[in-house]
């Protein structure tokens, strides 16, 4: 009598266990009438035959195979090995090479056309189990019920599966969201406020801009969820397994395979203050954040607090001048500087800052070359850094290919093995999409004539700050914007200290060419730092 051992498998946890019981059940009858001893049984609870990953009953079953434990092993079908033809075909080539041989109690002893053939059958299956389960979902939106996820503003309703109710706390929440991005505060100003009043998250701990701003592409979000408008939305994603890790990863759908259906009960806000929302979210999306709304002040969305990083804005006035403060010490109190700055101060310290430096032409000779050396530096680093790389990504092609033949040789089991590729074929990637970058070669110079018109652009820029800025003088006001990144203000006893982060390079309109300027001030009085003086370590 042949040693055999019994597989067996069931695909969810819906299914129950007795399941296994009556597989093992059938096998063993097959096995009296045939003349099999079985020897073990292994099996599988609650896995899809989809993939081999995370079925540990199968991996057991396959190392004691390279043990030669026994001479058959015996299935109710071939699909409960794998329904996956690349799968059932691997296991059963194994299986051939130990000379052992698989059979299947309804389909007889396992040849390569019933491999081949059952492999295509169970791929067939999953694909068309996949098209039945979308059209049920989609029948169950068309009803006007959730196809599944949660939902912030809603909760489910028990013995009613696809119903939901909407939670009064949780839509007044919604409601304010909407109210206060309407009313021109953004989604981090929105989310420290919801932090100081102690309001509980979707999630986590704490609320988070990304929470309520979203993502557009995959159409995430407080701010873009249709349902609180009374329309649910379905197949924005699909889901996709990794043949290389097994796990399931999420994929955007175009918005014409969207599927949408009315559902007024479920309705949080009007459709007109909705549609208001995504209007000023979409003239939000195409402007960089400082130039977003109209600047009320010459510095205004420039301004950061040194201590946590947030922005300053305005707290009050004092006899008509304009005091700020840091932004997130007010909506959310995370940040320890308490400190009041007046914004004329500041102002006329940055603008005292750009003048001396930017009249004194002469500096940029010294400039041009620091710049060059620093550029051959990088230039060099970066052709190391990059042989480096390049030796790295070899070591880990050997590694895997290595690997991978003692998987082929049955050195390794894939629950090792696996694991393992995986690492590798990360480090993989990030390293070949680094290396995608085109080495730079050439080492650009400042050409003469570049000075000369950097001189000509400084001279005009002077007469900007001669005139004077004012609100009705917002043109030559956004040229100064423009000439700014942003501005760290730090508390100090007797005044602030500035540190100006500015984009010298927009003077010559080439970003390329220079590197970005900074420079310091303490107490109001602004001093030069480095990137227009000879070091420029910032590159």
């Amino acid at each position: 009598m042949k040693r055999t051992a019994i597989y067996a498998r069931f695909s969810t946890d819906l299914q129950q266990d007795r399941s296994i019981n009556d597989q093992v059940a059938l096998c063993r009858g097959y096995a009296e009438r045939n003349d099999l001893n079985i020897v073990a049984v292994y099996d599988d609870r609650a896995r899809s035959g989809a993939s081999v990953y995370g079925r540990d009953g199968l991996i057991r079953l396959m190392d004691a195979a390279r043990e030669q434990i026994f001479e058959v092993i015996l299935v109710e079908a071939f699909d409960r090995l794998s329904r996956d033809q690349e799968d059932l075909a691997g296991i059963w080539k194994r299986l051939s090479f130990q000379n052992i041989e698989l059979r299947a109690v309804h389909e007889g002893t396992a040849d390569p056309i019933q491999i081949g053939v059952r492999g295509l059958l169970g791929s067939l299956y999953l694909t068309d189990l996949a098209h039945k389960v979308r059209r049920g979902l989609q029948g169950v939106v068309r009803d006007g019920r959730h196809a599944g996820g949660r939902a912030y503003g809603y909760r489910t309703v028990p013995g009613k599966p696809g119903e939901l109710e909407i939670v009064d706390s949780e839509a007044d929440v919604v409601r304010r969201i909407f109210a206060e991005y309407l009313d021109g505060k953004t989604p981090r100003e929105i989310a420290f406020g919801l932090n100081r009043d102690g309001v509980p998250p979707p999630r986590g701990s704490r609320w988070a801009a990304s929470t309520i701003n979203g993502n557009k592409k995959r159409h995430h979000g407080l701010l873009l969820n249709e349902l609180y408008a009374g329309q649910l939305v379905w197949n924005r994603v699909r889901m996709v397994k990794d043949p290389d890790t097994g796990r399931r990863t999420s994929r955007a759908n175009s918005p014409e395979e969207w599927k949408r259906a009315e559902a007024q009960h479920l309705r949080i806000v009007s459709p007109e203050i909705f549609a208001a929302a995504q209007g000023r979210k979409q003239q939000r999306s195409h402007l960089a954040p400082s130039q977003q709304r109209k600047s009320k002040y010459l510095l205004s969305g420039l301004l950061k607090c040194s201590c946590c990083g947030g922005g300053l804005s305005v707290k009050d006035r004092d006899h008509g001048r304009v005091r700020i403060h840091c932004s997130a010490m007010r909506e959310s109190g995370s940040c320890s500087n308490r400190k009041t700055f007046y914004l004329d101060e500041i102002e006329k310290a940055v603008l005292a800052g750009l003048q001396q430096h930017l009249k004194a032409p002469h500096l940029l000779k010294e400039f041009a070359r620091a710049y060059q050396e620093e550029r051959e530096r990088l230039v060099s680093d970066k052709r190391a850094h990059r042989a480096k790389l390049e030796n790295q990504l070899g070591v880990i092609r050997r590694s895997t290919d290595r690997l991978w033949a003692d998987y082929e040789a049955e050195r390794v089991t894939m629950e090792v093995a696996g694991p393992k590729l995986t690492e590798l074929h990360a480090q993989k990637t990030v390293i070949e999409a680094e290396l995608s970058t085109p080495p730079e070669e050439a080492i650009v110079g400042l050409h003469p004539a570049a000075l000369r018109q950097y001189e000509e652009q400084v001279a005009d820029l002077h007469a900007v700050f001669g005139q004077g800025l004012s609100q009705d003088n917002r043109e030559p006001a956004e040229k100064i914007r423009n000439l700014i990144a942003h501005v760290t203000v730090t508390p100090q006893s007797d005044g602030f200290k500035l540190e100006l982060q500015g984009r010298l390079a927009l003077l010559m309109q080439a970003p390329k060419v220079y590197p970005n300027m900074r420079i310091f001030a303490s107490g109001g009085t602004m001093v030069a730092g480095e990137g227009l003086e000879p070091p420029t370590p910032g590159l």
